[in-house]
């Protein structure tokens, strides 16, 4: 379990500060650059007005460390070569430049009387609203070490208020997962504290990745450069925010669900309506008018970017339509009164002209991404084919807000397509094609073996043809995956491809492709989500079905067996099946186990978090046990080990 967790929100961190063999921006990459800076409105120098608009205070400097002293979150490492006075370098594109800019201003804002916000502690931003006694705090970020400094930090300016409610905006670990920093278990016990989220929040917020985690969190290293280095030729920025803290997740249930639209909370004073959201940009989403402010929180429904209809790092196809239908919902529930908007990450807005013409934009991105997707799909077009013809309208690809800092025209296109149509083209040749490697070797083979290849894809990457070079060479490397020199061709070619990308994530995912063939597959690095907290919300059908994913075929073949488990905390009992195979679970005692277990939860959780082994549990008497040991043994025997360090851009 040690990996499974790890990209509950997608997201991962830099986490180490390896050397890599970077090399400059080429001659075409140059000129892709320059001719991004010529054709987007650059002069409009509103966001950077509205991002520093309300500045309070900020710390100097700004680096975070947990209790033994580590870093947890060091925003002073992006300082030195990121900055508003700074020129983007050759080697990264000049809009995400921009984006990373923005980013970068930080400290405690006034959004509007009784809003403030504490960004740049965090991917995300936290926001404090002032109630008659205390704060009602909005997304406490990804760690309990960057919350509690903002908190500290907000008291310390603006004096000290007791936390008396919490709200989650939505089911990603940016926007729960720093709540220990800010309350405890007993607070929120006690009713000293409300915790409000939408219904379905906790489901979602331990499960989106469980069943997947393991492959999810391998490509979130990919999908945010866990492991670049903070230069100019390394990590830049991330698209919603910077990167992500690496401190302790934590969670606390709420106490108070919303399940529909129009629901009204009033807590110390401060009365909320909400707008539930789900299916949009996460499962189950919550946005937020206050209207004695006359202030809309938009959680992540709209950020100041295209967000992801399918997130590089692996999940279910999000609903376009459905998103933007409810952006268009908000617009009409408040779009006549609304004064200021702001959401969970970058920076507020305000205006209700400015606000509600924003909004029609965020609205028009997603739906039209979906109705020209389908449109070309129905003229049998597929994904592929679809993301080279679609363009958006002069009105959405002039406007910084829907530019493609995190999702993109293209990815986002593909995954619409995906949603209706599924993996297979239509095309009889990809109904049953030959794997990466075997066909490699064919494609390699045809085109007159390894040095043609690579000499032809040399006289490609000298012409600036990246997008093909990159599609030949790993033919080249997936057949020969030793061979040094389309390695490094390869290498570079990823560089000059991430070198020119606007979207933080494809830089991430370009720059950590050429990181890996050059110095090969890392070991170590990333964020360690399976803390306690998220461990513990995991219930136990959750817990039967990942072992289900483990179990091994070839060690279970053949076999035929049951096991009864009772959980004496929960007074909860289930009995697994093993047959063909398969393991399936009941949650009934069977009459003729071959072997039973009895058990906490709590033990369930210390084995999950490798506290205790299972044959730890049964002789120091947390795990009682009648029947065949031997069953047992033998079932965990069948189960998988994943390996999280698998290969991505080699075989």
């Amino acid at each position: 379990m040690r990996y499974t967790l790890v990209a509950l929100l997608g997201i991962m961190t830099v986490f180490n500060s390896y050397a890599q063999e970077s090399k400059p921006a080429s001659e075409a990459t140059k000129a892709a650059n320059q001719q991004v800076q010529n054709s987007l409105p650059f002069s409009n120098k509103q966001d950077f007005e509205d991002a520093q608009k309300g500045f309070i205070a900020k710390e100097e400097p700004l680096t975070i460390k947990d209790a033994k002293g580590n870093v947890v979150w060091d925003l002073e490492e992006y300082k030195k070569y990121i900055g508003l006075d700074k020129a983007a370098p050759d080697t990264v594109n000049p809009s995400l430049w921009r984006n990373a800019q923005l980013n970068m201003i930080n400290g405690l804002f006034k959004v509007t009387d009784g809003i403030y916000q504490i960004r740049g502690y965090d991917l995300s931003n936290i926001t404090f609203i002032e109630g008659k006694t205390g704060w009602i705090v909005f997304d406490p970020l990804i760690s309990r070490e960057t919350a509690k400094a903002a908190l500290d930090f907000i008291n310390k300016e603006l004096g000290e208020r007791p936390v008396v409610a919490i709200i989650y905006s939505h089911s990603h670990i940016d926007h729960f997962g720093g709540v220990k920093g800010l309350v405890t278990d007993k607070d929120v016990e006690d009713g000293k504290v409300v915790v409000i989220a939408s219904d379905g929040f906790t489901e979602h917020a331990v499960s989106e990745n469980v069943i997947a985690g393991n492959a999810m969190g391998r490509r979130a290293i990919y999908m945010y450069g866990a492991l670049l280095p903070r230069n100019a030729s390394g990590g830049v920025n991330g698209g919603l925010g910077q990167t992500t803290s690496t401190g302790m997740a934590t969670l606390i249930k709420p106490t108070d669900l919303i399940k529909e639209t129009g629901e009204v909370r009033t807590i110390d004073g401060v009365k909320m309506v909400f707008q539930f959201t789900p299916g949009t940009e996460a499962p189950t989403e919550i946005n937020t008018w206050f209207p004695e402010k006359k202030a809309l929180w938009m959680a992540e429904n709209s950020t100041n970017t295209m967000h992801n209809i399918l997130t590089l790092r692996g999940a279910q196809v999000r609903d376009a339509l459905k998103w933007a239908t409810y952006l268009n919902e908000t617009i009409e529930l408040w779009g006549n009164e609304v004064e200021v908007k702001f959401q969970s990450h970058h920076w507020p807005m305000w205006g209700e002209k400015r606000i509600v013409d924003y909004l029609k934009k965020q609205r028009d991105i997603y739906k039209y991404i979906h109705d020209q997707s389908v449109r070309l799909m129905n003229q049998g077009y597929v994904g592929s084919e679809i993301s080279e013809m679609i363009t958006l309208p002069s009105e959405l690809e002039n406007n910084w807000s829907t530019r493609g800092y995190y999702g993109t025209l293209r990815h986002n296109s593909r995954a619409v397509y995906q949603r209706y149509m599924g993996w297979y083209t239509g095309n009889p040749s990809d109904l049953n094609n030959l794997p990466p490697v075997d066909a490699a070797k064919k494609y390699v083979e045809y085109m007159g073996g390894e040095q043609a290849v690579i000499d032809k894809a040399q006289k490609d990457f000298d012409k600036g043809n990246y997008r093909w070079v990159a599609e030949v060479l790993k033919q080249a490397v997936f057949a020969s995956p030793d061979n040094a020199k389309a390695k490094a061709l390869l290498a570079d070619t990823y560089e000059q491809l991430g070198y020119q990308a606007e979207s933080g994530p494809w830089r991430s995912v370009y720059l950590q492709g050429a990181y890996e063939l050059r110095n090969g597959v890392p070991t170590s690095g990333g964020t360690q989500t399976a803390t306690p907290d998220i461990i513990k919300n995991m219930p136990p059908e959750m817990y039967f079905d990942y072992l289900a994913i483990r179990l091994n075929p070839e060690k279970a073949a053949g076999k035929n067996f049951i096991i009864n488990v009772d959980f004496t905390d929960l007074k909860e009992e289930y009995t697994l099946y093993v047959e063909n195979s398969v393991l399936n679970y009941s949650n009934k005692i069977n009459k003729e186990p071959n072997v039973s277990l009895s058990l906490t939860k709590a033990t369930l959780d210390k084995i999950q978090l490798g506290e205790i082994t299972i044959e730890q549990a049964i002789k120091n008497g947390d795990v009682k046990l009648t029947g065949d040991k031997a069953v047992l043994e033998d079932f965990v025997g069948m189960l998988d080990t994943f390996n999280f360090w698998f290969n991505v851009v080699t075989p």
